[in-house]
């Protein structure tokens, strides 16, 4: 019925937990809020786990049969007005750089709580009022910066936002997952560590440019990947 009035207008639910189908579907809503890749994204990095959120993002978005929500494209989120700041909730800030780069290049709707952009903390514990505090001026830094970046790279990439998705490596610390739509390939390369790492995959590509930084990418150099970064690789050719 809304599609009829206004076929620009998006429906969202906000739920938590069970078969996201039952509210997210044709005769309901369009998307819902993906609260289990929202546990995978913090406990990955706190805990040197990325396993569990590749896992999470295979089965939803996978092209196995068995994958659930594959074509659909929920609200993804680092926090909200529920939950403690990422700031507060990662164990090192280092890793928000690349936390925010996996929720740009993940499927779904990235979505950024006001003030997270650059770095506001609050604990969830110290009740609503910490969680959502009156602003009076924006305190952009290099973390705001890199989010733009994110946000533009994500804008004008038909992968990063209508595409496939595929673990091509998984390891304690690192995440390489490819997002495939006609036309384009991109690969998204995450670091959480603190040192940097040579990466050995099948790049399918000789050659790729970073949609965030615009830089020219040669995989038969090698692919190391620095302390804590993200990377948008557009497979050329």
């Amino acid at each position: 019925l809304a599609n009829s009035i206004k076929p620009e207008f998006a429906l969202m639910g906000e739920t938590l937990h069970g078969d996201y189908n039952r509210w997210m579907n044709d005769r309901a809503c369009h998307a819902v809020t993906n609260y289990e890749c929202y546990k995978g994204l913090y406990s990955s990095f706190n805990s040197a786990n990325m396993h569990e959120i590749a896992y999470s993002l295979n089965r939803q978005f996978g092209s196995e049969q068995w994958c659930l929500y594959t074509g659909r494209h929920l609200l993804s989120f680092l926090d909200n007005h529920d939950v403690s700041r990422i700031a507060t909730v990662l164990t090192d800030k280092a890793m928000l750089r690349p936390a925010y780069g996996l929720l740009f290049g993940m499927p779904g709707v990235p979505a950024v709580y006001y003030g997270s952009e650059w770095g506001l903390e609050g604990d969830k514990k110290n009740g609503d009022a910490t969680l959502r505090p009156a602003i009076e001026k924006p305190q952009e830094n290099e973390l705001t910066e890199w989010i733009s970046a994110l946000a533009k790279a994500r804008a004008e990439s038909p992968a990063l936002r209508w595409g496939s998705y595929h673990n091509v490596m998984v390891q304690p610390r690192q995440l390489i997952f490819e997002r495939r739509v006609d036309g384009e390939r991109v690969l998204v390369a995450i670091n959480a560590d603190g040192n940097p790492f040579d990466a050995h995959f099948d790049a399918g590509c000789g050659r790729a440019v970073d949609l965030i930084t615009g830089a020219d990418h040669d995989f038969g150099g090698g692919s190391t990947l620095e302390p804590y970064s993200c990377h948008f690789w557009k497979c050329e050719r």
